[in-house]
């Protein structure tokens, strides 16, 4: 295994602290949602085991998985016997096929999923969108769990798309970002959106698209000079 077991243990702890930070946004309900990021330098990913409630998470508790989703069998690494995520397999489809990806959300957050529930691609009509997502929040297909099936509709949706986050049909938000952190934001910026886009639509009439020149302009602006550099 590359790297060095510090480097391990503090993603680990990472991606636990993130878990925090996905129910604090309000964006899971029970032990639903997951969180994983690669392991820099190594075949392997960290990702949250199944079942269990978010308040028992602890940095021992991620498990440890190589990209075709398989548990390391060595029992120092992985030592808690904890089974992961059953979405293991979608996120380990994304990080082989996906190599620019350090982190994968998964949320079943309410005004997003309901959108996915239409089957419906969030439109962007507001500037928060085309800053962050660069255009519309797409819809993937429909996809059953336990197999890399959805990781298939994520990465077949979102390659060559400006989005770093895609309604599942029917199921929920999968975000992606270069780090884990990234990929929270882009799952907590997703439900705001389908929020702010459904109180607009309720509120009667027609909603009206920002131009594609202005999306363009607004998320180069937002992507290469908000914040600190």
């Amino acid at each position: 295994m590359s790297g060095t077991g510090t480097d391990l243990a503090e993603l680990r702890r990472t991606v636990c602290d993130l878990h925090a930070e996905l129910a604090a946004a309000g964006l899971v309900a029970w032990t639903s949602g997951n969180i994983s990021a690669r392991v820099p330098g190594a075949d392997l990913m960290v990702i949250k085991p199944s079942g269990v409630d978010y308040e028992e998470l602890t940095p021992e508790s991620m498990v440890v998985c190589d990209l075709d989703g398989e548990v390391l069998d060595e029992h120092a690494v992985n030592s808690s016997g904890l089974s992961p995520s059953i979405d293991t397999a979608t996120h380990a489809y994304v990080y082989r096929h996906m190599p620019e990806v350090g982190g994968v959300v998964h949320t079943h957050s309410g005004y997003a999923t309901a959108w996915a529930a239409r089957g419906e691609a969030i439109p962007c009509v507001i500037t928060a969108m085309a800053d962050e997502f660069g255009g519309e929040i797409p819809v993937g297909p429909f996809a059953l769990i336990g197999s890399d099936e959805i990781g298939r509709g994520v990465v077949a949706t979102l390659s060559g798309h400006r989005s770093p986050a895609v309604l599942m049909r029917s199921h929920g938000v999968f975000a992606i970002g270069p780090t884990a952190r990234a990929a929270l934001k882009a799952a907590v910026m997703c439900e705001d959106a389908a929020r702010t886009v459904h109180l607009a639509r309720a509120f009667g009439g027609p909603l009206t698209p920002i131009p594609p020149d202005q999306i363009d302009a607004l998320y180069r602006r937002y992507q290469q000079e908000y914040g600190q550099r």
